[in-house]
């Protein structure tokens, strides 16, 4: 690690160019245990973040830019403005986060009409869908409008922007939506980069990962101690947000590596 540190800091290597990415944190409210959140485990075979516990999400693809879909909620240009982002990326930001957490959870954030969201993905007939954007033999749009869903993108809501260091050899631009989880869905770990997924308050995941117990990468722990301030998702939807990018750097401190948090 201090190599790379070095090579890095001093020219010798350039860093890798960051992937736009996004990522949902969906949230419940239960009865007994007030607020949570969903979170998958990533398999130890991940070449990015194995083992660490996350919320869903992914790289965009080339075809979330597809206009050609039904769109109800906040447009792309206020998405770009929440974000510091233009309209094309704002539209793949925005379909990414609906198509990864469909992938990785079967969470569809789409619905029939503008003021209507689908309250069940069970079935092999979802499942094959899920698929069929797994293998890129349809998009988020294809599947949007066979259906004849509608994105839903006003169930979402702008909340943080991390960009991984450049020391690490892949990187991610990413932008943290958060999410009520609709009524009649279920999530389910049905990922093949996960291993085990669990309902948790934001407090007790954010202890268990400062414990050592639960492997967690930085911006998904800020994330959670954010969310912990909350009682309820309501309280997270409607809070007021200025999502401005967050980087961690690397140093070398005392002879060390160390990576370095930005002021939240």
């Amino acid at each position: 690690m201090r190599g790379r540190v070095e090579d890095v800091l001093s020219g010798r290597v350039r860093p890798a160019v960051p992937r736009d990415a996004a990522t949902v944190a969906v949230l419940r409210d239960h009865d007994r245990h007030g607020l949570q959140v969903f979170l998958l485990r990533r398999v130890s075979s991940m070449a990015f973040a194995p083992g660490a516990y996350v919320f869903p999400g992914g790289a965009v693809d080339p075809r979330d830019g597809d206009a050609d879909l039904a769109w109800a909620g906040p447009s792309p240009a206020e998405w770009g403005a929440a974000f510091r982002a233009d309209d094309g990326l704002a539209r793949e930001l925005v379909c990414a986060a609906v198509r990864e957490t469909f992938e990785e959870s079967l969470v569809l954030l789409a619905g029939p009409a503008p003021d209507a969201v689908v309250d069940d993905t069970c079935g092999p007939g979802w499942e094959t869908d899920r698929q069929a954007l797994l293998n890129r033999s349809v998009s988020l749009a294809g599947l949007l409008t066979r259906r004849g869903l509608v994105l839903r993108s006003d169930l979402l809501r702008p909340w943080g922007h991390w960009i991984t260091p450049a020391v690490e050899p892949k990187r991610y631009d990413t932008r943290f939506f958060v999410a009520a989880m609709p009524a009649g869905q279920r999530a389910r770990d049905v990922s093949t980069e996960s291993d085990h997924a669990v309902w948790a308050r934001p407090d007790e995941a954010a202890e268990r990962a400062l414990a050592g117990e639960w492997p967690m990468l930085p911006p998904t722990l800020a994330t959670l101690a954010e969310l912990a301030e909350f009682q309820a998702v309501a309280d997270v939807l409607a809070a007021s947000r200025t999502v401005v990018p967050y980087e961690p750097r690397a140093e070398i401190i005392d002879g060390d590596p160390y990576l370095v948090l930005p002021d939240a």
